[in-house]
């Protein structure tokens, strides 16, 4: 038992500060429980069996399944309509966007319905004047509520329903919970609507200048080449390359011409005019050594930037655009320089926003971040390559000629298919999926090649390697010895308010490490405190499921908070300042919901 806290000790240490990626940690996790069979009770079969386990597989054909309604374009049409009809109307907007989150998120993974939701809120800002900041974080609280709503609303749900179906015999059905998870939602979305939204700071000012939005102002200037530089003749990948100063050159202006990426290979010749992104004392040493000089009247705008606005003709069509860094990322831990991101993607990187701080200096050096949004200038077929990876999430309205909107009833027929077939007990729910992801690749809403890359491997990876603990718990005794020492604590509390503080411990903890770990912790001791209360273990396991899915504390909690952590330009603390009287007002909601329907 003591080994197995040992172990658990070490895996909250490593979630906690991230040291590897969590689904790495999930892995060593694996690997010791395995290594320390004689006190974990897990050998090697038991061990990867996570990986072979129902609610591995289940999540990972509900990702392609979402990946069909994606590529459909089916949310974005949507999005569309509800900025047309509500334009001009905050409130009314703010519930409409309300409404798509949360009752989209219930029957699809709720990271790619953010993902999708936050260009669509910024075009709405652009139109109505509404700062991001004031529907963003909304849109990702809602996102986790509607997660709630059936068993395939979150890969929590699903992993849940495992333990729950070893435990005390009892899998969810598709439809179990959903009638508190209505009172959860609503009751969610009418804090937001009213309270949250009073709470919210206005991060962002709404602005059409993404150069002002940036405050990039004093970091672009343009400068012409002497005809005694020694710039002259050297290519621009090599021009700055042997300075030690914090500079790009962003743009190429030659005549009549505006030059943009790529432009490593580009020769400078006299008389160009160099758009440089810099800070003022580099400047000042690059006019002194370089042979440069500022540019008459020089103020470099979103006009001069953007090809479509521009008075000089662009050789090759650009744009100014906000691109957010992906939670689960494969950049996320490396910098600009390491990634070689201007050749890699051909597109200068003009400024980072972190949450409400905005970074200029020394770019190159700063690992980045999930949840970063990058001020990017690039061309329209650049934009359009961040807009089809699944790194990056692109906060514009975009053109996406490869929606196959066509494929929409096809593929909400497919969906409601599964959803039928597993609610009526024709099949197993990771039988119906399965045969959901066929359905959607023979009829053509998702093609082959899109099937790997619309699963997100490190959950996978991260269910696989946690399944074997709350085994180990189980096993070692570690869970039963935790929920003697719960009961004894409680002292004389009613089984109700035990309960209570279940829910409430659960989504603490689940502020620090992931959603599925603190099911996977939680749950095996829940379920033995329940028991030796004599109450409703079915209750206990509801109520970690739910907390596990209110991770709304800070933006770290949950990957949804993370992907508008930069986009709202929020700071650390306006989710405690908005999350913390919801995370109260649900404590008490659901516990009381349990209790209503469930019993305790």
């Amino acid at each position: 038992m003591l080994v197995v806290f040992a172990v658990v000790a070490a895996a909250l240490v490593l979630f906690v500060t991230e040291p590897v990626p969590i689904d790495i940690a999930a892995i060593g996790v694996l690997v010791a429980l395995v290594a320390l069979e004689p006190w974990t009770g897990v050998d090697a079969t038991t061990g990867i069996g996570g990986f072979a386990s129902t609610a591995t597989v289940t999540v990972l054909a509900m990702f392609v399944l979402s990946e069909g309604i994606r590529r459909s374009g089916l949310v974005n049409i949507v999005g569309d309509r509800i900025a047309e009809r509500y334009g001009d109307s905050p409130f009314k907007q703010l519930l409409a966007v309300l409404g798509l989150s949360g009752g989209t998120a219930g029957f699809i993974n709720n990271t790619p319905v953010v993902a999708i939701m936050i260009p669509m809120v910024t075009t709405i800002s652009k139109r109505t004047g509404v700062s991001p900041s004031k529907l963003l974080m909304p849109v990702s609280f809602v996102a986790m509520l509607g997660g709630t709503l059936t068993l395939i609303g979150t890969s929590t749900n699903i992993l849940a329903s495992d333990l729950s179906a070893r435990l005390i015999d009892h899998p969810f059905s598709m439809f179990e919970f959903t009638q508190l998870g209505v009172v959860v939602l609503v009751v969610g979305g009418i804090y937001m609507a009213t309270v949250g939204r009073l709470l919210i700071p206005e991060r962002i000012k709404v602005t059409d200048r993404l150069v002002e939005e940036f405050e990039m102002t004093q970091y672009l200037t343009e400068v012409v080449v002497r005809e005694d530089s020694v710039l002259v003749g050297r290519t621009v990948e090599d021009s700055l390359a042997d300075l030690e100063v914090d500079a790009d050159i962003v743009q190429l202006i030659r005549g009549d011409q505006a030059f943009t990426e790529p432009l490593a290979r580009k020769e400078v010749r006299a008389g160009d005019i160099l758009v440089l992104r810099t800070d003022r004392e580099s400047l000042l040493d690059l006019i002194d050594a370089e042979g440069l000089d500022l540019a008459p009247d020089a103020e470099v705008t979103d006009e001069v930037l953007d090809a479509e606005t521009g008075e000089v003709e662009p050789a090759v069509d650009q744009s100014l655009v906000e691109v957010v860094v992906s939670p689960e990322a494969t950049v996320v831990g490396e910098t600009l320089e390491s990634l070689n991101f201007r050749g890699r993607y051909d597109a200068t990187v003009l400024a980072i926003r972190r949450g409400g701080r905005i970074i200029h200096a020394r770019m190159d050096e700063r690992r980045l971040r999930g949840g970063d949004t990058l001020l990017l200038q690039a061309t329209e077929e650049t934009i359009d390559r961040f807009a089809n990876d699944r790194d990056f999430v692109v906060a514009r309205e975009l053109t996406r000629p490869d929606f196959r909107t066509e494929r929409i009833p096809v593929a909400l027929g497919i969906v409601g298919a599964v959803v039928a077939v597993a609610a009526l007990d024709v099949l197993p729910i990771v039988i119906s999926a399965l045969a959901g992801i066929v359905a959607m690749v023979v009829t053509g809403c998702v093609k082959p090649n899109e099937v790997y890359p619309a699963v997100d491997w490190s959950v996978i990876v991260l269910l696989a390697g946690l399944i074997p603990l709350g085994v180990a718990m189980e096993r070692s005794g570690a869970a039963a010895w935790l929920a003697e020492v719960v009961v004894l604590a409680s002292g004389t509390l009613p089984p109700l308010a035990v309960l209570g503080l279940f829910y409430l411990f659960t989504a603490l903890v689940t502020n620090v490490i992931s959603n599925n770990a603190s099911v996977v912790l939680m749950i095996p001791v829940a379920v033995d405190a329940a028991e030796a209360l004599g109450a409703n273990p079915f209750s206990f396991v509801l109520a970690v499921t739910f907390a596990a899915s209110t991770a709304m504390l800070t933006p770290i909690g949950y990957q949804t908070n993370l992907m508008v952590y930069g986009p709202g330009g929020y700071k650390f603390t306006d989710y405690f300042r908005v999350g913390a009287p919801l995370q109260v007002l649900l404590t008490v909601v659901t516990t009381l919901g349990i209790a209503f329907f469930w019993g305790v």
